[in-house]
């Protein structure tokens, strides 16, 4: 019994002594390891104030990166469109000698048969102008002409022609000659009916039909029909810088029995005895089409030289002319309608 109890005695005392073995190991081992988890704390994600810090830096670079050679430049902006020279393909053409720059301020007259102010022209120099255009077969006859010379001229276009043929007005446009306005309806801005009104509105809805027919703003060059001056507006145009034209040099070619021939002699026999000077023709009548070709042979044989007179402003439409223009030709207005009740994909 004593031997029993000695041993149950024993027993407990190892197990005690076992246990505070282990406890003294594992505490121990607890301590050692300490350092390795303040290094895990040190690791941990980054303080509010040094995230921030770290967002600024990465807009800052990013802001930056398009400056290095790498990335790509910001697109330049793009240049202003610059008419360019065209060649000529005659070595021999009779081109253009000089072109002048017309500044309409105050309204300006030019042609000696009525206005005497302005004498820009030097000894041989001429200056081309057509009438009434445009019109189909003679306008383009004329143009033909002059592309064949590689020469300019001036062009003022009647209102409701500009409207029947576009196309035709944009072709001289295009071909780098000069478009003014010849009234709307070719009137006579004198006659004993014409209020002072009626030849305003004359003049400004043929100078609006001229700029619908273009697509882009005419020159502020003005020629009365049948070089009739209504005073008034004379003075009108002074307010609207517009530049007024005479001639110096009428081809006569609208006269009943005009040839080819005579208008090249009506034209060179006033030339010869003048030396210079502003010639009107019209680019309305067949014959004058027909003359060109031999009337710039004769120009350039005789030692006469171009001068092209273009305009240093666009002339500003009024838009109440504009409005009453596209009203009387009964232009469709574009609709208000949204896209989505007019088109819908029906299959796909």
């Amino acid at each position: 019994m004593r031997n029993a109890l000695g041993l149950m005695l024993a027993s407990v005392v190892a197990a005690v002594v076992i246990a505070a073995g282990g406890w003294f190991y594992y505490s121990s081992r607890a301590d050692q390891a300490a350092p390795k988890t303040i290094a895990a704390r040190a690791a941990d994600p980054l303080p509010a104030q040094a995230k921030l810090a770290a967002k600024d830096d990465v807009a800052t670079t990013a802001a930056i990166a398009a400056k290095p050679a790498a990335a790509a430049p910001a697109p330049a902006p793009a240049p202003m469109p610059v008419q360019q020279k065209s060649t000529c393909a005659n070595p021999n053409a009779l081109g253009v000698s000089r072109v002048v720059e017309i500044d309409t301020t105050g309204g300006p007259g030019f042609g000696f048969d009525h206005f005497k102010q302005f004498d820009f022209l030097t000894d041989k120099e001429v200056v081309l102008t057509f009438d009434d255009g445009p019109w189909p077969v003679n306008t383009p006859a004329v143009l033909k002409a002059l592309a064949d010379e590689c020469t300019k001229g001036l062009f003022f276009s009647v209102g409701k022609h500009a409207t029947y043929h576009p196309e035709i007005l944009r072709q001289v446009l295009a071909q780098g000659h000069t478009v003014g306005a010849h009234t709307w309806s070719h009137v006579n801005l004198n006659g004993k009916k014409m209020t002072e009104q009626m030849a305003k509105d004359e003049v400004e809805k043929g100078f609006s039909a001229v700029r619908f027919a273009l697509g882009t703003n005419p020159a502020p060059f003005f020629r009365f029909p049948q070089l009739q001056h209504n005073p008034a507006i004379v003075s009108y145009f002074g307010t609207r810088n517009v530049a007024m034209f005479s001639t110096d040099i009428d081809s006569f070619d609208f006269r009943k029995g005009a040839t080819p021939e005579k208008i090249i002699e009506t034209v060179m026999t006033r030339l010869d005895k003048l030396g210079k000077g502003i010639i009107l023709m019209h680019d309305f009548q067949k014959h004058t089409g027909e003359a060109m070709p031999a009337l710039l042979a004769r120009l350039k044989a005789g030692g006469y030289k171009i001068v092209q007179m273009k305009a240093k402003t666009t002339f500003q439409t009024l838009p109440e002319y504009d409005e009453a223009l596209l009203k009387d030709l009964k232009v469709p207005t574009s609709s208000a309608r949204p896209i989505g009740s007019v088109v819908q994909t029906v299959s796909q």
